[in-house]
Formats: C-alpha cells, structure tokens, sequence
C-alpha cells in the first residue's frame, strides 16, 4: 500500500501542486522514511490507520539522529503535505498530523559576498580558458539577477530578452517572472553566445538551453556548484559559497542600497514577503556597523 500512494502522492504533487521534480523527490523520500519507520516498528497498523503519537514517535527518532533541525523540519514538511493529500482524496477522515511540531528553528542568516568580493571571483575567470567565457556569464547572471541554480541551468534562449535587459524565469511552482539583467552580465552573455555558444553542436532535445558543457548538453547543478568552488579557490577566497550565496549577495546589496522590499520579493520570486524580510536584518547589521564606524558620537 506504502508504495502505491507514495506515487499517487506523486502525481498529486506534480498535477495539483505544480512542484519542481527536485520537492517532489524530497517529499517522497521524507514519506518513504515514514513508511519505513512505520513497517518496522508499527507493523500490525496500516498506513491509513497511524495516529498522531505513532508520527510523535517518528519525529522523536529523527530528534535522536545526528542530522540537523533544518532537516528535520523539512522531512516533518513532507509528512504533513502527504496526510493533506490523503485529506484531499477522502482516503482518511482525520489528519494526525495537523498538530505535528517541528522543531524550533533560529532565523539563520545567509553567508554573503560583499561586492569586492564579487569582483574578486569574476576576475579570477581565466577568460583564455574554453570555458571561461561561459563561467563569467553565468556567475555575472548569477548575481546580476538573483537566480535560483535550477532556474538558470534551465534556462532558455527564448527566455532572453537582449534588446529590454530582462529574464523570463520559470520558478517554484512553474511560476512564472520577469527579472532584469545588468549591462556587465549582458555583455558577458552576448560574448558567451557570439563567441562559444554559436560554434557547438547541441546534443538532441538541448538545442534552446542557454548553457552547455563541453558534450553540448545543459549543464547540472552540480556542474555550477563544481564552477563556483574552483573559481573561489583560483580567487582565493575561503568562504564556503555556492550558488545561493550569489542570490543572498544580489538581495543583500540591494537592500543595502535602499531598494524597497517589494521589489526585491518580486525579483527573487518569493511568495511571501516574509522570506524576503529575512534581508532586512542583514540591512540593520549593515546599519549598525555604518554608525559604529562613521558617526562622530558612535
């Protein structure tokens, strides 16, 4: 039974809620390790018939395991999504795990560049590299337009628009947004795609996609992750960075200029304005300091 509601869950996912391939196979995999924990300690009860203190136990046994809150959190996440999607079904009547606690988790902020440090990185490119053009224009799209890693490794040359300096991504949820691009990441694109992009033979079915590798396929996330390590070791800078980190650093710079909030939401594609108002702490950080160092009675 576990196995054939994990891929009618699946379905749900994908059909009702319009989530990514990467949340859908997180949130079956946080249900798989519920059914599993269920099939060895609970086995004389179905999955139907689990309650809220047999979750209680699950949660408990994640609590005792050497993984973080942030994880627990997220498999707790993908077990309340699936007894919603039993709900929803009218395959139970109640939901055991509507009153299912997370863990208390502390507002962490994100590691940033500062922007010396941006320039540092994109410097360090060696540009006579057959790569090189295309890494520049991608850590330069990375921070010029606040990019999510998935959103630009599947980004398409129709999703270009050159001529009025913006994106069309496709987010969470195949949600689509406009976005800007700066003129430096512009230039880098246009040298990219009139001096690499254009002499490749794109692999079957790879034609359209922005970025490839040297097989002409689109590239990974894990190739972008493997870029950004080498080109922070090459600039020798020994923060521990990442796609991400570029998205943090465009928000936090912005914010930092005095961009309004909204505007940063819209950008970076958040559904709620409180994930974006975790910048605003980053911003009174970068307040206090300025008083520490510049007021004449700091």
């Amino acid at each position: 039974m576990w196995s054939t509601l994990i891929r009618q869950f699946r379905h749900y996912l994908k059909l009702e809620r319009s989530l990514s391939e990467n949340s859908i196979e997180a949130y079956s995999l946080d249900v798989q390790k519920l059914a599993d924990f269920a099939e060895k300690e609970f086995p004389q009860k179905s999955l139907l018939e689990l309650e809220l203190e047999h979750l209680r136990r699950f949660v408990n046994t994640l609590a005792s395991l050497e993984i973080s809150v942030y994880t627990q959190a997220r498999i707790i996440s993908g077990i309340k999504a699936f007894y919603r999607f039993l709900m929803y079904e009218d395959r139970i009547k109640e939901d055991p795990a509507q009153l299912l606690e997370a863990p208390k988790l502390g507002r962490k902020l994100p590691d940033t560049l500062s922007y010396p440090e941006i320039e540092q990185l994109l410097e360090a490119i060696p540009l006579g590299e057959p790569e090189g053009h295309r890494n520049r224009a991608i850590l330069e799209m990375l921070y010029s337009s606040g990019l999510r890693v998935s959103e630009l490794v599947e980004l398409k040359k129709s999703q270009v628009f050159t001529e009025i300096g913006f994106l069309k991504v496709v987010g969470k949820g195949n949600k689509e947004r406009l976005v800007p691009i700066g003129k430096d990441a512009l230039r880098y694109l246009k040298i990219y795609q009139e001096l690499v992009r254009v002499h490749q033979t794109p692999a079957k079915g790879h034609e359209e996609y922005v970025f490839l590798n040297r097989r002409g396929q689109k590239l990974t996330r894990v190739m972008i992750f493997l870029i950004i390590k080498k080109t922070a070791e090459q600039a020798g800078i020994k923060k521990n960075i990442s796609p991400h980190t570029f998205r943090h650093s465009f928000a936090t710079h912005l914010i930092e200029g005095g961009a309004d909030l909204r505007a940063v939401q819209e950008m970076l594609g958040h559904e709620s304005i409180t994930t974006t108002e975790i910048y605003t702490h980053l911003d009174r950080d970068y307040l206090r300091q300025v008083l520490s160092e510049f007021h004449p009675r700091k």
